[in-house]
């Protein structure tokens, strides 16, 4: 186990150091400045900001100076929310984005097992049929068309939930985020169970419980489940990467305070900071949920070994 640890952290090293690298220049070449807005500077003030934030120095100065910064965990300061550094923003708003994507993907593995267990168990009948025409629609329907209409339906014209906000975390205010950013995790998480269940249906062991005269409630939930969830194991890591550092299209249309709508507004002011410090936590979720997979792998299938 630990040399399998020192070996992914080898790589994972030089992939969030590449990651860094790509963001930072990608930034710089985008058009536009932080210091440009509605009141226009006068170049000496401008070179003086420039100043104050190391803006004014080669490119690659500022790059290995923002290196050296990331290597003992300063993102740097804001360079449009005066007062604040990277961290402090990301340690304000991450409980939003987290209590949202968690309670999303329990939400969408809850609800799209369940799916993909019943289409699998009666394949070729109605219940598959409609359980698949449904994960279609919620593969191809994006979410920004998605949430206008559950909120056109549950909160403008029923009255049964608020439009938008986050009121401290109401549950009332959560139900539609929710559920808007579960929709296409079901749909997906319950092909994959369904895939994953036909497959180890047919297989010579579960032929072989069946033989014994096991009940078949019992072949499924503990001989079947393990297994046909083996592709989930793997998708799961990067979804809830997306899905704990927020959504940057439904916390903007329910004027949610996560991280995704502040990266939105990030990148649209060319705050490079900011933009910068949510790739970097992204990355490292990524990097920390696939890890974490792969260890979820092998200890439901005993043929995997980490070494």
């Amino acid at each position: 186990m630990l040399r399998f640890l020192v070996r992914r952290l080898l790589v994972a090293i030089p992939t969030l150091f590449l990651v860094i690298t790509i963001a930072f220049f990608m930034m710089r070449a985008a058009p536009g400045s932080p210091f440009v807005n509605e009141r226009q500077l006068s170049p000496e003030v401008e070179k003086a900001v420039m100043a104050e934030f190391g803006m004014d120095r080669p490119l690659a100065e500022q790059y290995v100076n923002y290196l050296k910064g990331v290597a003992v965990g300063d993102f740097g300061p804001s360079l449009k929310y005066r007062g604040k550094t990277v961290l402090d923003i990301l340690r304000d708003n991450y409980k939003v984005s987290l209590i949202l994507g968690g309670l999303s993907i329990l939400l969408a593995m809850l609800v799209g097992v369940s799916l993909g267990i019943i289409a699998a168990l009666r394949q070729n009948r109605v219940a598959d049929y409609l359980t698949m025409a449904v994960a279609v629609l919620g593969v191809c329907i994006p979410t920004f068309v998605t949430a206008p209409l559950l909120v056109l339906v549950f909160a403008s014209r029923l009255g049964w939930l608020p439009t938008a906000g986050w009121n401290n975390g109401a549950l009332a205010n959560l139900v539609l985020p929710i559920v808007v950013l579960a929709l296409p995790q079901i749909a997906i998480i319950s092909r994959l169970t369904r895939a994953g269940m036909i497959e180890v249906l047919r297989s010579n062991y579960i032929r072989t419980a069946r033989s014994k005269g096991l009940p078949e409630s019992l072949i499924v939930r503990k001989h079947a489940l393990r297994a046909a969830i083996m592709p989930l194991v793997s998708y799961l890591g990067p979804a809830a990467a997306g899905l704990l550092t927020g959504s940057l299209v439904v916390e903007k249309i329910f004027n949610l305070p996560g991280l995704g709508k502040f990266f939105v507004n990030s990148a649209l002011q060319r705050d490079y900071t900011v933009v910068m410090g949510m790739v970097i936590v992204y990355a490292l979720l990524i990097l920390v949920l696939n890890l974490i997979a792969d260890m979820l792998y092998a200890a439901l299938d005993p043929r995997v070994r980490l070494s």
